[in-house]
């Protein structure tokens, strides 16, 4: 009753201090619909608000080709000073009718300080830039597109997601497709776009009910937008047409966002102190409070100190909403079991979950449920298993993520499991695909490079139609790029099968370890089999893995291509699967100076360059390992400090 007291008088004194902030300084407007009347109210370069919505690329000329309009609000948005930043929440229901099969191009929310679109700026460039100004300062804009067509070589598809600065080409992009939504379909959608100061959220739903949920998550990016964009903009929308065309219409509009005051403002001196001081009187109430519900059990400040780093902090749940969505975590909704625990499948909100419960005999315990959270926690690709939460509760370690309908990708590549479905040659080559782009966002994709640690088949799932995603980060590191290249540790953590040898005499992560076990996880899915492990223990570094020498064995007879699973018959292009093998026991050589970075794995699978070349004979592991030999090797991801070791530890 006393802790009930205590948050109802903390919630009531912070909403007091937040509403007097409101009302100092905020940009606020909602539009349910568009009318005539609102027309002032918007800043219209070759837009219209007409049927009760702004059509942002309207039919002016009879035709709808070629057009690229915006519409802004009439009021600039303080966005930034020296010292402070702004902050907004908006939320908008777009309808897009395409006009051709594909339509095009697409619309996107803005923030600019120009009114008007750029001459030549329809088309690809959905009057945002055009190809002057497109990758340059000067062009000043940040924008969240909803991209209807792929016209561009780098676009995920045509049904997509992403985000813009300064440039067409975005800084990350999301499918829409696996959502059920289809952007031009002529149906309503709605999305809510959110800015802290740190981080650009995106969120889209179907229906306008509950769009700023965590399910409805689009990808969550840090950005600062006082590098990209001065410090007063304007707020709306662009869109634009090619030969292919669209009706861009925006139906409401609804915007809070809480500006920076420039004008030195005197009201402040009686704002300021009071709401400090309430401040720092809720935050003592509430350090007391989390102390009151640490002592019985319920929490632990330590792990949600940590957790605080996170750069997009994923949901908390509570122990019951976990265990009502589990059926108390009951045997009939059991999906696996491994060395870290079991996972349990659920249902929350109308959606199907997984619901990892870390065991407390776990050999990593609660640093490998910190490592995930704050790893995984922080990424959006898509081919990631996505993490929506977790929950620590009297003493429980559990993490939600997004449910995969087919399970683990080692159910069904393994002869021994003759009842699941046949992976067709097409099927695993997109597996590898949508693998190798992942690890290579992983290494070379993010603020800070991620080595994963325990690539293995048991951690990739599939979702309903057979992508690939890999999960699991249980193991992972973050590594700064400009200056560390490894993570070292006393213990050797990973699946044995998969570990480089080199691992087990300097007891290192790098990039290179990550692509060895990338590279039995190729050769595991063309041929069906299983990487035994064979560890001499009086020598340590007479290390064997035999589905390595198998394959070496055939390439060394002129047999590679009876790796193939047989249960793929003939069903296959020979050279594409002649290729994936060689390229494989390249990610698989004893020397890690000679493995090819993801980057030239992703080019190699996706036909832009040869394998690189394979001696016939597997070449012994010699430690230190000999310099590199072929030109791709990014030699900033390797280093030479050996350290030593003391335990091994497989999962």
């Amino acid at each position: 009753m006393k802790n009930s007291l205590t948050c109802k008088l903390l919630f009531l004194i912070l909403t007091i201090a937040c509403k007097i902030e409101t009302q100092v300084k905020c940009l606020e407007f909602d539009f349910p619909t568009f009318e005539e009347s609102n027309d002032s109210d918007l800043i219209r370069d070759n837009s219209y608000i007409v049927l009760g919505a702004i059509q942002v690329t309207p039919d002016i000329r009879g035709s709808l080709t070629n057009h690229a309009g915006r519409a802004l609000y009439k009021k600039p948005f303080k966005l930034w000073n020296k010292d402070k930043k702004a902050t907004f929440n908006t939320t908008f229901v777009i309808n897009i009718s395409n006009q051709t099969n594909p339509g095009g191009e697409g619309l996107a929310f803005v923030l600019t300080p120009e009114t008007t679109a750029p001459q030549n700026s329809s088309g690809m460039w959905l009057g945002l830039v055009n190809e002057t100004t497109n990758r340059t300062l000067g062009s000043k804009i940040v924008a969240v597109e909803f991209d209807t067509r792929k016209s561009h070589p780098d676009d995920l598809d045509g049904n997509h997601v992403a985000l813009n600065v300064n440039n067409i080409n975005s800084v990350v992009q999301e499918s829409l497709s696996g959502r059920g939504i289809k952007i031009d379909s002529g149906n309503d959608f709605t999305a809510h776009v959110r800015y802290d100061g740190n981080n650009i959220s995106v969120y889209v739903s179907r229906n306008n009910s509950e769009v700023y949920n965590q399910r409805n998550l689009v990808f969550s990016r840090a950005i600062d937008l006082s590098a990209s964009l001065p410090e007063t903009v304007y707020v709306g929308f662009t869109a634009s047409t090619s030969s292919y065309t669209e009706l861009n219409c925006v139906r409401s509009w609804k915007f809070e966002g809480l500006e920076i005051d420039g004008d030195g403002n005197m009201l402040w001196l009686w704002i300021i102190v009071p709401t400090v001081c309430l401040v720092v009187i809720g935050a003592i109430l509430g350090l007391l409070f989390l102390r009151s519900r640490s002592r019985s059990g319920e929490t632990s400040p330590e792990i949600e100190a940590e957790l605080d780093n996170c750069a997009t902090n994923p949901q908390k749940f509570k122990l019951r909403e976990l265990k009502r969505a589990t059926g108390n975590f009951s045997h009939e909704n059991k999906l696996g079991q491994g060395g870290f625990g079991m996972v349990f499948k659920g249902k929350w909100e109308g959606r199907d979950i997984a619901v990892k419960r870390v065991s407390e005999k776990s050999h990593q315990g609660k640093q490998e449920f910190i490592s995930e959270i704050t790893t995984i926690g922080s990424l959006n690709h898509r081919n990631l298993v996505k993490l929506l939460g977790w929950c620590y509760e009297r003493k429980e370690y559990l993490l939600v993520y997004e449910y995969m309908p087919n399970g683990s990708l080692d159910r069904y590549i393994f002869l021994g499991d003759k009842s699941r479905t046949n992976l067709t040659w097409e099927t695993r080559k997109n597996i590898i695909r949508g693998l190798s782009q992942a690890l290579e966002y992983l290494h070379n994709g993010c603020d800070k490079r991620i080595l994963h640690r325990d690539i293995k088949a048991s951690n990739v799932m599939l979702d309903s139609d057979f992508n690939a995603k890999l999960g699991d980060f249980g193991l992972a590191r973050m590594i700064q790029q400009s200056e560390m290249t490894h993570h070292s540790t006393k213990e050797i953590a990973g699946t044995p099968g998969y570990m480089a040898p080199e691992t087990f005499l300097n007891g290192r992560a790098t990039v290179e370890t990550d692509v060895y076990a990338f590279g039995v996880l190729m050769l595991e899915v063309v041929s069906g089999k299983k990487p035994s492990y064979v560890l001499d223990k009086e020598n340590q570094s007479n290390y064997n893995n035999s589905i390595v020498n198998w394959l070496w064995e055939l390439y060394r007879n002129g047999n590679i291509m009876d790796a193939a699973d047989p249960r793929m018959g003939s069903s296959f292009n020979v050279e594409e699967m002649k290729s994936v093998l060689l390229l494989g026991l390249a990610c698989c050589h004893p020397n890690p100076n000679q493995r090819p970075s993801m980057r030239t794995v992703l080019k190699v699978l996706t036909g832009e360059t040869s394998p690189p070349d394979v001696p016939t004979e597997r070449p012994a592991f010699v430690w230190p390992a000999m310099p590199p030999s072929f030109s791709d090797v990014d030699y900033s991801l390797t280093g030479s400090q050996i350290d030593s070791l003391t335990v091994l530890t497989g999962r």
